[in-house]
């Protein structure tokens, strides 16, 4: 799949040729970190899921760049490309909005990339879900058109993510069972719904534009809480000392992504711009609103709850990490995005190859000693 970067802060691989002359430099370099045996099968599996779910997360990044996010030009001080009603939309939340997006996107391609680098270092087989970018995305101005991996034009969006990080007594590692809260409820019951424009008629109308970017503001964050969790739950089933390096290193850039999109989704539900468009309303959780703290808009740290054992003081972490994989995983992970219509429109070759490799990474085991 050839991949299309926008130019971002450092300037880094501006063009897919440079990309490739960089990662064929790199090959040796990370060779010569590596440890002096290959890794473990085990450690493979890890790396070859999380390059798979990074190469999904760079396909529906860039569809949210295209359209919302800033490129090269606006540097030079002209006015970027892109789709004006749907930028001007996420604007509303929050002024940095397109350049946020436009630096998740690259930071994705970037996870992708080197993934697929160290793979081929140790003489492991990299992974490219590429053949499988058959869907049809947005036709709205801004959009190259281009075939996708993902569809985000039918989405279901959990935003029970919301409350699970806000919560002082549960954690989804000691409560499985226990449902939070949701954010903004007609997300999950009454949806599927776009997170970007299907084309320029859903521009027309301020509200319904409006209404687009709230959903995408929550899908952003429901994305981004995944890899969260995900990287230091897979960490502790590494054994390689280098993979392991890589997971903690790569993990908490996900983490940063995760606390910008969940600060900006918190304006999708504060007055002005918690808007009602059919179906979808977006209830007002503004602290003068008292939903209650499990709620509440600007507690965007994690509160501190339970961890391991509820004889110990509550501490805050981030959740879930259980290596348990009927609560979280690899294989949990790819549920969470295929239940959230990510793969709407996928052949079965699609789900075939994500869930063996999502299983393969979650019978990963760690060896002690």
């Amino acid at each position: 799949m050839r991949h299309e970067f926008f130019a971002n802060r450092r300037n880094f691989l501006k063009t897919s040729a440079l990309a490739g002359t960089a990662l064929a430099g790199a090959s040796g370099a990370i060779a010569q970190l590596a440890s002096s045996s290959r890794p473990a099968k085990s450690d493979i599996a890890i790396l070859r899921f999380l390059s798979a779910l990074e190469q999904i997360e760079a396909d529906l990044w860039l569809q949210y760049a295209e359209l919302g996010g800033v490129r090269p030009e606006s540097e030079l001080k002209v006015p970027p490309k892109g789709n004006g009603p749907y930028t001007a939309a996420l604007a509303n939340l929050d002024t940095d909005m397109p350049q946020y997006i436009n630096d998740n996107t690259d930071d994705e391609f970037t996870h992708h990339a080197f993934l697929n680098a160290y793979l081929e270092s140790v003489g492991a087989k990299e992974v490219d879900l590429g053949k499988f970018a058959t869907l049809n995305g947005s036709k709205a101005d801004g959009s190259s058109g281009k075939k996708r991996l993902t569809n985000l034009m039918e989405l279901t969006v959990d935003t029970s993510w919301w409350g699970r990080y806000r919560s002082s007594t549960k954690n989804p590692d000691l409560d499985p069972s226990f449902k939070f809260p949701q954010a903004v409820p007609d997300l999950v019951t009454n949806g599927p719904f776009t997170a970007i424009p299907r084309d320029n008629n859903d521009t027309k109308s301020k509200t319904q534009i409006q209404a687009i970017a709230n959903t995408a503001a929550f899908h952003f964050g429901f994305i981004e809480q995944g890899g969260t969790s995900l990287y230091p739950t897979l960490a502790l089933r590494a054994n390689d000392p280098v993979v392991l390096r890589i997971l903690l290193s790569i993990g908490p850039s996900e983490t940063m992504h995760f606390q910008v999109w969940h600060d900006k989704a918190g304006n999708a539900v504060a007055p002005p711009f918690n808007v009602t468009f059919g179906k979808l309303s977006f209830p007002d959780l503004s602290p003068t609103a008292k939903p209650g703290e499990d709620l509440q808009t600007n507690l965007i740290m994690p509160e501190p709850c339970p961890f391991l054992d509820r004889k110990f003081p509550a501490v805050s972490i981030i959740r879930p990490v259980s290596t348990d994989p009927k609560i979280f995983g690899a294989v949990q992970a790819v549920k969470g995005f295929t239940d959230d219509g990510l793969f709407i429109g996928q052949s079965q070759a699609f789900f075939a190859l994500i869930n063996e490799l999502a299983q393969e990474a979650d019978q990963a085991t760690r060896h002690c000693g």
